[in-house]
Formats: C-alpha cells, sequence, structure tokens
C-alpha cells in the first residue's frame, strides 16, 4: 500500500502530487521488494524552494530487486514521461543492506537525474562517481528524511561513520571552490551549511545556516546576503557573485571543516 506523504506542511503544496505519482510508479516497478522512499536534501530540510530547489529523493529496496527493474525505474520517472515540477529530480537507488551499513562509499544502484534545468543521467555503476554527494545525503536523509513510503528513514538509512562523512564535507567544499556546474550562491550556502554542522552536528536549510554564518562572520557578510537574495530569485534570475570573494570564503569554509577534522583526530 502507498503511504501517505507525511504531514501536509512537510510537503509543499507544488510537488505533492508529483510526489505522490513518483512513489505509486517506484511502488508498481519494484513491488514488494520496495522498502523505503525518502525524502532528502531541501524538502528534508524545508528550505524547498519552487523553481529553484531540486527534488532530492533516496528509493531503498531489497537487494533481491532484478536489476532490469533499476532500468524500467529510471525510464518510467523520466522527465518528461513523468514531468518534473522542480528544477529535476535527483534520485538515488539503494539496496536495504548497503543503505543501512555506515560508509563512506557511494554505493548505489541507481543515480537518476531528470527535469527541465539538469542534465539526463541514469547511472547503474559507482566506477568513476565521487562518492562524496551520497554520503551527505545519506547522513541527511538519516538526521531528518521524510517518509513518502516504507520504514522510516532512520531506520532503513545509516549515518555515515563520522570520519568519511567530513571526508565527504571536505570534498564537496572542494568542488565548490572550482565552481565548475554550480551557481555562485549555491556554493556560498553549501559552505555556509557545512561550517554550521561541522559547529554543531546537525543539517540545516541553506538559508537558516547562510543567516547564521552571517550574523557571527562580519567580513562575510556582504557575501553571504548576497547570496541568500539571489537564491531566493529562480535559476535563470541567480545574481552572479565576485569571484575572488567566493573563493576566499570557501576557503575560509574548508579550513573550518578541517579544524573539525583535526579536533576529533581524523
Amino acid at each position: 500500500m502507498i503511504h501517505t506523504l507525511g504531514e501536509p506542511r512537510a510537503v509543499p503544496a507544488e510537488v505533492r502530487g508529483y510526489l505522490e505519482e513518483l512513489v505509486r510508479r517506484t511502488s508498481a516497478v519494484c513491488g514488494p521488494r520496495l522498502v523505503s522512499v525518502v525524502g532528502v536534501g531541501s524538502l528534508a530540510l524545508g528550505d524547498y524552494r519552487h523553481g529553484r530547489s531540486d527534488l532530492d529523493i533516496t528509493v531503498v529496496v531489497d537487494p533481491a530487486l532484478p536489476r532490469p527493474a533499476l532500468h524500467d525505474l529510471a525510464e518510467t520517472l523520466a522527465h518528461p514521461r513523468l514531468p518534473c515540477p522542480a528544477a529535476g529530480l535527483e534520485l538515488v537507488v539503494y539496496a536495504a543492506d548497503a543503505a543501512a551499513r555506515p560508509s563512506g562509499a557511494a554505493g548505489y544502484l541507481l543515480d537518476l537525474n531528470t527535469g527541465a534545468l539538469l542534465p539526463d543521467r541514469a547511472a547503474f555503476d559507482t566506477t568513476g562517481s565521487p562518492s562524496f554527494w551520497y554520503v551527505i545525503d545519506r547522513s541527511v536523509a538519516h538526521q531528518c528524511g521524510i517518509p513518502l513510503f516504507g520504514r522510516p528513514a532512520r531506520e532503513a538509512i545509516a549515518a555515515p561513520p563520522p570520519a568519511e562523512l567530513l571526508t565527504a564535507i571536505r570534498a564537496s567544499l572542494r568542488e565548490h571552490s572550482d565552481g565548475e556546474g554550480h551557481l555562485a550562491d549555491n556554493r556560498v550556502l553549501n559552505g555556509c551549511r557545512s561550517v554550521v554542522f561541522c559547529r554543531t552536528g546537525r543539517w540545516s536549510a541553506k538559508r537558516a545556516a547562510a543567516h547564521e554564518i552571517a550574523a557571527a562572520e562580519a567580513d562575510f557578510r556582504p557575501l553571504v546576503e548576497a547570496a541568500v537574495r539571489s537564491f531566493e530569485r529562480p535559476r535563470a534570475s541567480a545574481e552572479p557573485l565576485p569571484g575572488a570573494a567566493v573563493r576566499a570564503f570557501l576557503g575560509w569554509a574548508r579550513e573550518r571543516v578541517d579544524g573539525t577534522a583535526r579536533a576529533a583526530g581524523n
């Protein structure tokens, strides 16, 4: 049976019908092998921005799911066959035994990106895939994933080991420092979120983390406030930010993460 999508306030109205259909199609393909469907990313952190945010979804399946079913799932969920109302869908499928094991590996069975503002991608092999985004997403899922179907996220998805999570956060900041393929405002806000996580041990919504950093770090306040203003606009209207200032901020953020790792003996 398809479960209801949690509390009404937890799932934005603009995407509620889409997620119900996504769960229905996923259940139809996976049948009794479907364990959980979990909302992560901005959905889970309460900062989904329609027209700007992607929908990040984690699916957990029984390891006995036939591999051809993964191809069927990618096909039935692909935009525009299932039109995605958000900027895009980023959906990752894990075997239940892998999801339940604390790990710093990518570990997925399927990594699907699709949508009007995302390049289409369906990967069934982790070879060559950087692991850090998957590790961070599983950490968010374990902390506050929204149950859309099946077992609760904390039961189905293990928290990554702390040392490997910090390694993943460092890697994400290195990628954002390079800047390729990422909007400048998102690079800055991810840096804010990474630093706040290291200070608190909890994942925060990007804008909440940005407000915390802006209040505490006067030198970076103008840049962070500009990043928030830009983030509140559609992707096509994102404002440019000074590249040198963005790189300096992300360098500072990496130093904060490195300090957390050293204090933890990692």
